[in-house]
């Protein structure tokens, strides 16, 4: 029988995305603002663009434009770095503090229901698991 496993954690991504974004509606953010702005929050601050958008996961292209939406909410600034002046430092405004902390949040309330009746050593396991997976997709990537 053919394993199903990528499909399956691509459906988990997806519709555990979906819940957060639903629940994150009344901000009236997309689910790539609000997935930017909780990159931008955890990683140290005023990383590049092009370290966010590693991050993500996403090209830099695609995160440009989500930048240029945030910066017009008044979200984040964007500002020229000082030892590579083709590359932009993202930081948070003050306007974007209650909006982080809303949907960090929402993040980590839904990640509790999501993964209650399961214990944390299953968690632990879990999470070891997806690790070896990606760092197997990683060396077959460099080979």
């Amino acid at each position: 029988m053919e394993s199903t496993l990528g499909s399956d954690l691509a459906r988990l991504v997806r519709v555990w995305r979906a819940l957060i974004d639903h629940r994150l509606k009344p901000l009236e953010l997309t689910q790539t603002h609000w997935v930017t702005l909780h990159n931008i929050n955890r990683l140290p601050p005023e990383q590049s663009q092009i370290q966010l958008a590693k991050a993500i996961g996403i090209e830099q292209p695609s995160l440009v434009r989500t930048l240029d939406q945030l910066e017009e909410k008044g979200l984040i600034t964007r500002h020229t770095c000082a030892n590579d002046r083709r590359a932009k430092r993202i930081k948070l405004t003050d306007a974007a503090d209650p909006i982080i902390r809303e949907v960090d949040s929402v993040i980590t309330s839904t990640r509790s229901e999501i993964l209650s009746g399961i214990t944390a050593d299953e968690v632990h396991l879990l999470v070891g698991l997806i690790g070896k997976l990606e760092q197997n997709i990683t060396e077959l990537q460099n080979k």
